[in-house]
């Protein structure tokens, strides 16, 4: 039984997670040659302050580069 982890921040919408679930199922059951029924998909949302890149909170980081983008436009 494949089981399928995707650790994200949050954000995206229900659309979009679902399409997620869809896409990452059909690739497992591609790939692997399993049945849609066997896999497992779970989606852990993080909070963006929660989530370090390149020594930094997302949330930080994220606000950083909207004001670098506030300035140039």
């Amino acid at each position: 039984m494949p089981f399928i982890q995707v650790t994200i921040i949050e954000g995206r919408t229900l659309e979009q997670k679902e399409e997620l679930i869809r896409r990452m199922t059909e690739v497992a059951c591609e790939v692997l040659k399993s049945n849609t029924a066997q896999v497992r998909v779970l989606i852990t949302e993080v909070k963006p302050e929660h989530w370090g890149i390149a020594g930094e909170s997302a949330k930080v980081k994220r606000a950083r580069e909207n004001q670098t983008e506030n300035k140039q436009g």
